[in-house]
């Protein structure tokens, strides 16, 4: 698929995963990475407020795509001023909204099983976000600078935060459903020896995962903060990394001292559907593509998350 808008993976957003074999940006005694915020600003008041209520040394990174559904100005202004206060990474998302449009789409880097309606959507709801970054062209400025990946110490544990995978800004070798083959799982298992990594934490293809590897190694991907992640259920989620457990943990595991947990993010689902509505009605590209999930939730599982054995 190389060279079409949406499925290609322009060459800038390759680092390789020797590139997070460096010393931490951030020595704390939490983390917390969200990913997938996609400009829902309740979800971003819920996750501000579970963040406030941690104690001790801590961090909070957006590790990318915090924009999306946010195309009115006064929204996408608001996400920006909470990722300055805390530490942003850029996604795909803010990558090409801070650059002219370059032949990408929307960076996503979609693979093969993604059909080609959700890619052109999506293409064009990047286009669409370009329009807001316009009458705001100072923001769009910052989003350029924002670094594609950060390491963090907690504790003894190395966190190597990314927003695709260990190799590439859009990479979908975290993805659930790369996870589940072998070779996505030996690829996984070399990307932290490269990396000189005990955890990885990421998000871009939007599903959960919580997978734990022979050698002691964890893969975390928070899924989405923005949208519901499981069936029938609507809050959002955020990692957490940290030397205590949370009691507001939906599900985790334990390596060595460090904790490693989903936290729901409970937002008001009823605003948030009315404000995704008043941006995104139905017959636009959003609506299609996301409505569904906001509303009910995706066709995956939390035990399809959880991969520990």
């Amino acid at each position: 698929m190389a060279g079409v808008a949406g499925r290609s993976c322009p060459a800038d957003y390759r680092y390789g995963a020797t590139a997070l074999a460096r010393a931490a940006e951030l020595e704390v005694e939490s983390v917390w990475i969200a990913g997938g915020l996609y400009g829902n600003g309740f979800a971003l008041h819920a996750l501000l407020e579970a963040f406030d209520a941690e104690r001790g040394k801590k961090a909070l990174v957006f590790n990318g795509d915090f924009h999306w559904f946010d195309i009115a100005a006064r929204d996408f202004a608001a996400i920006d001023e909470a990722v300055r206060r805390h530490h942003g990474l850029r996604g795909n998302v803010e990558t090409e909204l801070s650059r002219p449009d370059a032949g990408a789409g929307c960076g996503c880097a979609y693979p093969e099983w993604v059909d080609d309606d959700t890619v052109t959507r999506s293409n064009r709801i990047l286009e669409r976000l370009r329009h807001t970054v316009q009458v705001l062209p100072e923001n769009g400025a910052r989003l350029a600078r924002l670094p594609m990946h950060l390491r963090a110490d907690v504790g003894e544990a190395r966190v190597a935060i990314v927003h695709g995978d260990a190799d590439s800004l859009a990479g979908w070798a975290f993805s659930q459903e790369s996870l589940a083959t072998g070779d996505g799982s030996r690829a996984a298992q070399r990307q932290f020896r490269e990396a000189q990594a005990d955890i990885f934490a990421s998000s871009h293809t939007c599903l959960p995962v919580l997978a734990r590897f022979g050698a002691g190694q964890v893969l975390v991907n928070n899924g989405a903060a923005g949208m519901p992640n499981f069936a029938g259920e609507r809050y959002g989620l955020a990692t957490r990394i940290a030397l205590t457990p949370s009691p507001s943990a939906l599900y985790g595991c334990r390596m060595g001292e460090t904790w490693l947990e989903a936290i729901p993010l409970g937002y008001d689902t009823e605003a948030w559907q009315k404000r995704f509505l008043q941006q995104w009605p139905a017959g636009t590209d959003a609506h299609a593509s996301y409505y569904g999930r906001i509303a009910a939730g995706p066709r995956y599982s939390q035990a399809q998350a959880l991969r520990l054995g």
